[in-house]
């Protein structure tokens, strides 16, 4: 009976073995094919070209709705999906900035996404400039009434985007923080990492309850000019913004499966986000994500059998503004111990250049071939564990879902995100395949796989020595 069971043991090693062995020989077709095709720059392409800018609660961001399902079908995606949820829409409109004294200058501003509006003809103000935004956090309340508050904090560029969330709390909070000490309107430097003059807009903290003040973002070159003359003596800005807000707006997380051959029901949650900014085609952020994850789902999908477990591929309508996130997971919570895994691609189309998966996978076969599958596209295996892999995928994975991160290089992302130059000129096709790659490889290997992440359980740091 012994050795009986050691064969039957050694039979099903045997098996498995062969089975893990046969996967990677697919992946590795499916990523070289991946580095050959031309989908997802066709699918960036049409979406720039033939919807252009996508704004929630635009006409364009209808179309946009429309685009997806027609792709979905096309593409022979099944089980389409068109989730509307309540999101109310912000709509720019008239906008300008100029320095008035010590001498006249357009500053070219672009307002932050939800600012609100200045009283009409503008406000025109002295300034009080801060080099950081924590140099303004430090006036008093009361400390900058009646004035226009410039902050000049440049980002640092980083491989992984890190001075994004540094610098970024200019935009996101400033407005809120300069009005708690009184100032009448705010200008930021562009939360770039170029030294352009276009700049870039984004959200800031707007709704019911927020106390806030007009806001836009000034270019780099415009932000320095103002901090040299600011030196040398005091500046006066008058800023014009006008905007409006339609409360009873809606958007859309539109989805489509590739479906499973034997689990149908597990279910594996990968996407980008729709919707743009109005001041650029929104090519990088997130066309690409959309091209890359729908690409990397239909090689799969032509593939003479699926893998074992479905596929999702969602086009998220609202995380510029948000939204689209706690909307899924409202759509979705009486299924989410289905969802196996879930990832977004939301950093450009630069090269993918590390994977994270969920704690305690490391010493999985399926992450050990993943890695072997990946190494030739050079990604590396980052012993961290994957947190934070989308913000359209932030509320299931608080809500438990696992998530993976494929690491894309964000060296030059934020030269031209949230920006007019956003456009489909700035992607790099090789760069796209490799991220289609990527993306399909690993993706064959979990969905033709029975890894539970949520089982694994993290291993015991090493004992010191």
């Amino acid at each position: 009976m012994f050795r009986t069971l050691l064969t039957a043991a050694a039979v099903s090693a045997l098996l498995a073995g062969t089975a893990f062995a046969q996967d990677a020989k697919i992946a590795e077709g499916l990523r070289d094919k991946a580095l050959r095709d031309h989908l997802a720059w066709d699918i960036t392409e049409d979406l720039t070209t033939s919807i252009g800018p996508r704004l929630v609660g635009s006409p364009a961001m209808e179309k946009a709705k429309d685009w997806g399902v027609a792709k979905f079908k096309a593409l022979g995606f099944t089980n389409i999906k068109v989730e509307e949820f309540a999101k109310p829409s912000w709509t720019r409109g008239e906008e300008s900035a100029w320095l008035m004294a010590p001498y006249e200058m357009n500053l070219n501003p672009v307002g932050l996404g939800r600012t609100i509006s200045t009283p009409a003809g503008g406000v025109e103000a002295e300034v009080a400039l801060f080099k950081t935004y924590a140099e303004m956090i430090a006036a008093p309340e009361g400390a900058l009434k009646g004035k226009i508050v410039v902050i000049t904090q440049p980002m640092v560029m980083a491989q992984d985007g890190a001075g994004y969330g540094v610098a970024g709390i200019s935009r996101r909070a400033g407005p809120v923080e300069a009005a708690k000490r009184g100032a009448v309107a705010m200008l930021i430097r562009s939360i770039s990492t170029s030294d352009s003059s276009v700049p870039h807009t984004g959200s800031t903290a707007n709704g019911e309850g927020v106390v806030t003040i007009p806001a836009a973002a000034i270019g780099v070159p415009e932000a320095e000019q103002l901090e040299r003359l600011a030196a040398k003596g005091p500046l006066r800005i008058k800023l014009n913004l006008q905007s409006s807000f339609d409360a009873k707006d809606v958007a859309w997380n539109i989805s489509g499966d590739i479906q499973g051959s034997e689990k149908p029901d597990e279910v594996i949650v990968i996407g980008g986000h729709l919707d743009s900014w109005d001041v650029g085609t929104g090519a990088l952020d997130d066309a690409t994500g959309i091209a890359i994850t729908t690409a990397a789902a239909k090689l799969i999908g032509d593939l003479p059998k699926h893998p074992k477990r479905t596929l999702r591929v969602v086009m998220w309508g609202s995380e510029e503004s948000g939204g689209s996130s706690e909307a899924y997971l409202a759509a979705h919570k009486d299924a989410l111990g289905k969802i196996v895994l879930a990832g977004e691609s939301d950093s450009g189309a630069d090269r993918i250049y590390s994977l994270q998966v969920p704690a305690g996978s490391l010493e999985h076969p399926v992450i050990k071939t993943a890695t072997r599958v990946l190494m030739p596209l050079k990604i590396y295996l980052d012993r961290a564990p994957a947190a934070h892999g989308g913000a359209d995928i932030g509320a299931i994975e608080e809500a438990g879902v696992p998530v993976i991160n494929l690491n894309q290089d964000a060296s030059r992302y934020f030269d031209y995100h949230h920006t007019m130059d956003d456009t489909l000129n700035k992607v790099d096709p090789i760069q796209l395949a490799q991220n289609v790659a990527a993306w399909t490889s690993f993706l064959y290997l979990v969905a033709d796989s029975d890894i539970d992440f949520r089982a694994l359980k993290p291993a015991a740091p090493a004992a010191a020595h």
